[in-house]
């Protein structure tokens, strides 16, 4: 099973607070065991929610809201994207991960990612084609970047 991990935001990391280089250090480990162990298929970092913005709909419109924004535990710092036998196994790798900042609390959310069975019959054979279509076309451009 493919999962997300979401690393949450801190008051520290939306401040724009880079890491020191020993939790750099221990992450880049925590990641070369990730690797190695088959576990990780991509990650990265995100920007404080100052440069971000939120495209919000409803009735037919969409309206734009410029970061920060101000609940730091709804706001993404970061993000995993792991292969896992199991959410259990998910949580075990979890646990080991490096912690945050001195004297700062840190929260991963691990969500579950669709895969085409979770659809059921109406993931037509047709919307399957063209999902692979496109993975196809992405994985090109990838490798040409």
């Amino acid at each position: 099973m493919r999962v997300m991990v979401i690393v949450k935001a801190t008051k520290e990391s939306e401040a724009g607070v880079m890491p020191s280089e020993k939790l750099l250090a221990e992450m880049g480990k925590y990641n070369e065991e990730l690797v190695k162990a088959g576990i990780m298929l991509g990650g990265e970092g995100l920007h404080p929610s100052k440069r971000a913005k939120r495209v919000l709909f409803s009735g037919g419109k969409t309206r734009v809201i410029d970061g920060p924004f101000a609940e730091t535990k709804e706001v993404i710092a970061g993000y995993w994207i792991w292969q896992v036998k199991s959410m259990e196994e998910a949580v075990e790798w979890a646990r080991r991960c490096p912690g945050s900042q001195p004297d700062e609390e840190s929260e991963l959310e691990i969500r579950p990612i669709f895969s085409p069975e979770d659809f059921g019959a109406e993931y037509t054979p047709e919307l399957q084609a063209q999902d692979e279509r496109l993975r196809v076309e992405i994985e090109k451009k990838q490798q040409k970047s």
